[in-house]
């Protein structure tokens, strides 16, 4: 047998009651010692003659028929009647603590009823935030992530936890809106490569006798559509890799990273302008050569005819700092910021078959580095790109 559920609402009715309660009894105690402990028994008249005269007559003739023969009937009788009085007080005052008493208890009852009424109401205006959150959570899906509390009010603790559900939900949609990006730009990518290889071999199959030379000529074509696809299958392994955090961490000089990039990758007709200065971090030497050669690709790739390419390494401010820039196309400052989503091209930018994966990489390594990165357009055409790491805090030997 389960025990019933009490909801928060009730629970909170039941709290309101008991301490309202428990302070009722609290005041009716402190009101029946107050008074208990003013009403004291005095002599002054507090009954009336007529209320005693009985018992006045049965003590006066008691006392007489016991008193010594040497005791005055007059102190007799007035101590009788003192007594008298006394004990008409007595029972006044305990008849009168009986009945406040009652009526305390009794008025306690009924306001205790109302406060839990009220506390029940106030409880259910209070939740009510609550119960907007929940249903908002309930509507909230994959495909459904529009709702929002929109509490208005005060903007006491509930309001703050709303705005905060509403921002968690609208960072929940941008992230699924661009993972279905994602998904829909990794497809398109893949279907290319897959494409060209089918259309590569309909082509030679349909002949009835395909020649030594067509078939090497598929051979190439597929090569090459195979190197497209597993250069597309890396970057998006990188991505998804990054998102797990470092493995390694290891001291690492950007100049020393990007020297060797210069050695391994060529420029072209592209005039190259280095200055590397010692630039200390830690983190993972493989994925910040891949951070340094996708900046020198796109800067070669993105580029005019016989441009410049700069690359510089600093330790600035605390931040080990690598900056790449480049001649070409003047680009809007409005569309820097989405070169780093996944997939995005600049029409503007042409001259390569890259992916739109690289920025978004770099933004990747950096990040997971505990770094940033940004970009701004120069004014002559170009891009250029500034990568900040944390120092290392000790020196890395080259």
């Amino acid at each position: 047998m389960t025990r019933p559920r009490l909801t928060v609402r009730v629970r909170l009715t039941l709290l309101y009651t008991g301490l309202f309660l428990a302070c009722g009894v609290i005041v009716v105690a402190i009101t029946n010692g107050l008074v208990a402990a003013g009403l004291t028994v005095t002599p002054s008249g507090s009954l009336r003659p007529s209320e005693v005269t009985d018992d006045l007559l049965r003590l006066c003739k008691r006392a007489y028929n016991e008193r010594p023969a040497d005791v005055d009937l007059r102190q007799i009788c007035e101590t009788a009647f003192q007594q008298g009085v006394d004990e008409g007080a007595r029972q006044q005052r305990e008849a009168l603590l009986d009945h406040l008493l009652g009526y305390s208890l009794a008025t306690l009852a009924a306001v205790t009823l109302l406060a839990a009424l009220a506390g029940w109401i106030v409880a259910g205006r209070v939740l009510r935030p609550v119960h907007r959150i929940t249903a908002a959570a309930r509507a909230a899906s994959e495909d459904h992530l529009s709702a929002r509390v929109a509490l208005t009010g005060p903007r006491d603790e509930l309001r703050e936890l709303a705005d905060t559900f509403d921002a968690m939900l609208t960072r929940l949609e941008a992230a699924f809106g661009g993972q279905r990006r994602f998904i829909a730009n990794a497809s398109h990518e893949l279907r290319t490569p897959l494409t060209i290889m089918r259309a590569t071999v309909d082509v030679v199959l349909a002949k009835p006798a395909p020649t030594s030379s067509e078939l090497l000529r598929m051979g190439r074509d597929l090569r090459a559509a195979v190197e497209q696809a597993e250069a597309l299958i890396a970057a998006l392994l990188t991505l998804a890799s990054n998102e797990r955090g470092l493995v390694v961490r290891e001291p690492v000089d950007l100049a020393t990273v990007v020297e060797d990039v210069l050695d391994a990758a060529g420029t072209g007709d592209r005039r190259t302008h280095v200055s590397l200065q010692p630039a200390p971090t830690t983190g993972d030497p493989i994925l910040l050569e891949r951070l340094a050669a996708n900046l020198l690709d796109n800067a070669v790739r993105y580029n005019t005819p016989g441009g410049d390419v700069w690359l510089a390494t600093s330790t600035v401010n605390g931040l080990a700092v690598l900056m790449v820039a480049n001649t070409g196309p003047v680009i809007a400052p409005s569309a820097v910021e989405g070169l780093f989503e996944p997939f995005r091209r600049l029409n503007e930018r042409t001259g390569g078959d890259g992916f739109g994966l690289g920025l978004a990489i770099i933004a990747s390594i950096a990040a997971v580095h505990g770094g940033s990165v940004r970009a701004q357009p120069r004014t002559y055409g170009g891009l250029q790109v500034v990568v900040e790491l944390p120092v290392a805090t000790t020196q890395v030997t080259t």
